[in-house]
């Protein structure tokens, strides 16, 4: 397995520093999910017109990029047309940057349609974006997350997108501790789909400050009580051999801790399970 981060963790940097200490922690891939003030980072020029140069910078400094986590909401049929233009821009910065997994979300109106519908909508979607030229580079990778967090209800939307460029992102947090599933359950949901790994620990006590309104508060990878250890083992037991990125949520929590602190903790507790 390869160790990966995400741009979420380091909102403050630009794309020089994201390189840079990147590479000197030890990691292997960095996921782009925004650059300082731009969460799309297709619009930004270092991925427009200077993409070469930034390929190279990452090739210089042995980073590979393992991800580009989109915007797409493949079960919102109101979405189509942005859905197809934010892939539209995705698609050639992800192949000039040699990239394997593009992540999608579900999401849907869970409040007028069953799951079996919004799946069907997910299905349909997925057609359209797969179809479109290049797209047949990736894995097209939608995550454990908002509706979608059931890996019973995953395997709706696995069981009709059957092509295998298509699969799972499975965000151990959240089908542990939104979904209160254990880790061999929600693999035996998702067989060998699930293609990318998001990671981050945390412990559950309301009355700590900065808790999120679950009453679960982020700490540092192996301090929290979620069963990290323990999926990270079962997918090893499966040969996976794919990114495990630490999903450090800075831009959406600004207490949590430095990216220069949290960081390397990151990549010292992830070599200590010798996985």
């Amino acid at each position: 397995m390869k160790m990966a981060f995400t741009t979420l963790g380091c909102p403050a940097w630009d794309l020089d520093t994201v390189i840079e200490k990147g590479s000197a922690f030890g990691y292997d891939g960095v996921d782009f999910r925004g650059i300082q003030g731009e969460i799309d980072v297709t619009t930004l020029a270092e991925f427009t017109t200077s993409i070469v140069e930034t390929k190279r910078k990452l090739g210089d400094a042995g980073l590979s990029v393992c991800g580009i986590s989109s915007s797409l909401k493949i079960c919102d049929d109101t979405l189509a047309r942005a859905n197809l233009e934010e892939a539209k821009r995705t698609i050639p910065v992800a192949a000039e940057l040699d990239v394997p997994n593009i992540r999608v979300f579900g999401v849907g109106n869970a409040d007028e349609k069953s799951k079996e519908e919004l799946a069907d909508i997910g299905q349909g979607m997925m057609g359209q974006i797969l179809a479109l030229d290049g797209a047949d580079q990736f894995k097209w990778v939608f995550e454990t997350h908002d509706h979608w967090i059931k890996s019973t209800d995953c395997k709706l939307l696995l069981d009709r997108v059957t092509v295998p460029i298509f699969g799972a992102l499975w965000d151990v947090g959240h089908t542990s501790r939104v979904g209160e599933e254990d880790p061999a359950d929600t693999l035996t949901a998702l067989g060998d789909r699930v293609y990318y790994t998001h990671v981050k620990d945390a412990v559950y006590d309301p009355d700590q400050e900065n808790a999120m309104k679950d009453g679960w508060k982020y700490v540092p990878p192996g301090k929290g009580q979620l069963p990290l250890e323990k999926a990270l083992n079962l997918l090893k037991e499966r040969g996976y051999e794919g990114y495990v990125m630490f999903e450090h949520e800075k831009r959406w929590h600004p207490t949590l801790p430095e990216p220069e602190d949290i960081m390397p903790m990151f990549v010292n507790w992830f070599k200590g399970l010798n996985l």
